[in-house]
């Protein structure tokens, strides 16, 4: 085998590996998309029952809100600076993003202690601990990768700048998934009603 056939594939690899990364994203966004929407009908049909009582959504989730969006925008903007080869300062804001996201959770503890202080135990409470209890967890998850990512190249000195600029397109992508799930949550969370589940339905 000739060295150049060998340098070919050594090149190769990483190539791959991001696409394949790429795909199991996909596939891991798609089960998790299916996982809320099935939380989110247990939500919607509980509401019917008689002993439901609305929640009274706590105005910090909009602070939390605020700094899962700057995150998302902090990622793509990591990204588009990357492609234009300035791999420090991408870094940089890749850097902003993370500590964003971890405000974001900050505020959703918060969130939960204010909840547990105003708002006795009820199945409206049960489903809003659970509901941003698992976006949390997909949150650090996203964390996780993040910081394997952040710590591939943050010295700016890699010679696979396409690939440090491939992996932070997916964690991204990944920041803008959670911000959509979280989106919705937060909307199902402070606006849904019965009534307008029934509207929905067919059945009000």
């Amino acid at each position: 085998m000739t060295q150049a056939t060998l340098e070919r594939r050594s090149t190769a690899l990483p190539s791959l590996s991001v696409s394949a990364a790429s795909t199991a994203l996909w596939f891991f966004m798609l089960v998790a998309t299916s996982l809320f929407m099935l939380f989110l009908m247990a939500y919607a049909m509980r509401m019917d029952q008689p002993d439901w009582r609305r929640l009274p959504v706590p105005d910090v989730l909009w602070l939390s809100a605020a700094w899962l969006v700057l995150a998302s925008l902090t990622m793509q903007a990591a990204v588009m600076i990357a492609r234009r080869g300035r791999m420090e300062a991408a870094h940089q804001t890749m850097l902003a993003g993370g500590v964003c996201t971890l405000l974001f959770l900050c505020t959703q503890l918060w969130a939960w202690r204010v909840l547990g202080q105003s708002f006795a135990d009820t199945p409206a409470s049960s489903f809003f601990y659970v509901l941003t209890a698992l976006h949390g967890l997909h949150v650090l998850g996203g964390l996780w990768a993040w910081t394997v990512v952040w710590r591939r190249g943050a010295d700016g000195t890699r010679d696979d700048a396409p690939d440090e600029v491939r992996l932070m397109t997916l964690c991204a992508r990944y920041w803008h998934f959670l911000l959509a799930v979280w989106l919705v949550l937060f909307a199902a969370l402070g606006w849904l009603t019965p009534e307008l589940v029934r509207r929905i339905c067919g059945t009000g």
